[in-house]
């Protein structure tokens, strides 16, 4: 898939290369220790201090370092656009149809079933892949122009989806996802925008990209605190194993799909471009995620049986992507004629 060096990697060596993987990894371990401390009951109000503060300084940041000459050109690839939302809405539904029916062969329970499904249909998230991207030297710009679409796409065809796939539909939250987006993507942006074209602040030299990182870092933290605290689902514990095959089988093959299908589109399509595919196409958002199942489902039983594959699925791709990313920015920076460091 990339090109492998001969040199002898160190464990320092690999450490810094992967130092996002290794951060992630902590993230878990501390989450694991004492998840309350992280979790929405806790003394860190992540309601508000991860949707209202780690958020928007991600996309304040994005405003901040993007040349806006680069944003309208990212408006004018619609072909990359058109690719990830057919990916993202009409290809991972499909795949995961087949993949249910195939475990429904061997008597899985039928709510994980029904779970991986719903995950299918759901929308991509607004951060992971945007920070995923930017480490690996990907399309940025890219990244967040589909996150945010197809964050507004969900909000009409996730009810479609789900309607065909499951029989069921609900109405999403319209109005309040569209204030959510707009408070913490899309007014951080245009201030980061703002400052970046009218005021001296390109001469300063602030750290923003290793702030950015560390605001993931926080959303990451907080998000697996609060899937240490998911009260027991009902499941036998080879119930939850397959859940976890089956979602990283699923998000592995999907990553591999977008990712070699899109270079058949050399001619449309830079490496840069590849890796935004490769993220913001196969990511499924858990904020927008658990309402919808809880709206869908409530008053069932059986409700954290079916969010446990979106539960899973959340963390999952977060891990997955820091296991590549600098895999993939070393592949970009080949392309682009600088050799990557050892």
């Amino acid at each position: 898939m990339f090109s492998k060096s001969k040199h002898r990697v160190t464990p320092e060596e690999y450490i810094k290369r992967n130092w996002l993987l290794v951060a992630i990894i902590t993230c878990i371990f501390l989450a694991g220790i004492y998840p309350k401390f992280g979790s929405k009951e806790g003394p860190l109000y992540t309601q508000y201090s991860v949707k209202y503060g780690a958020i928007c300084i991600i996309f304040l940041i994005s405003g901040l370092t993007l040349k806006t000459s680069s944003i309208f050109r990212t408006f004018q690839q619609y072909k990359l656009h058109l690719f990830i939302q057919t990916f993202t809405f009409i290809l991972i539904p499909i795949v995961t149809q087949v993949f249910v029916k195939f475990l429904s062969l061997f008597g899985t329970n039928s709510w994980i079933l029904r779970g991986l499904i719903t995950v299918s249909c759901m929308p991509p998230p607004v951060s992971s892949a945007v920070i995923l991207t930017r480490t690996a030297k990907g399309n940025e710009t890219a990244s967040i122009f589909n996150s945010v679409l197809g964050s507004f796409l969900g909000i009409v065809l996730t009810p479609i989806l789900l309607l065909f796939n499951l029989g069921s539909t609900m109405v999403v939250p319209l109005l309040a996802t569209v204030i959510q987006l707009t408070t913490t993507v899309l007014i951080p942006l245009i201030i980061g925008q703002v400052v970046r074209n009218f005021t001296n602040f390109k001469e300063h030299k602030f750290p923003l990209n290793t702030i950015g990182q560390a605001a993931l870092l926080f959303v990451i933290y907080t998000t697996f605190c609060d899937t240490f605290l998911v009260s027991e689902t009902g499941l036998s514990a080879i119930d939850v194993l397959i859940t976890v095959l089956a979602v990283l089988f699923l998000q592995i093959s999907f990553m591999l799909i977008s990712f070699f299908l899109s270079q058949y589109f050399s001619n449309s399509f830079t490496r840069a471009d590849i890796v935004s595919i490769t993220f913001c196409s196969t990511h499924k958002s858990l904020t927008l995620g658990i309402p919808i199942l809880r709206i869908m489902f409530q008053g069932y039983s059986h409700l954290s049986q079916i969010s446990l594959p979106l539960l899973v699925y959340h963390p999952t791709q977060i891990i997955l992507g820091g296991m590549v990313v600098s895999q993939l920015k070393d592949w970009i920076l080949l392309e682009r004629g600088r050799k990557p460091p050892i």
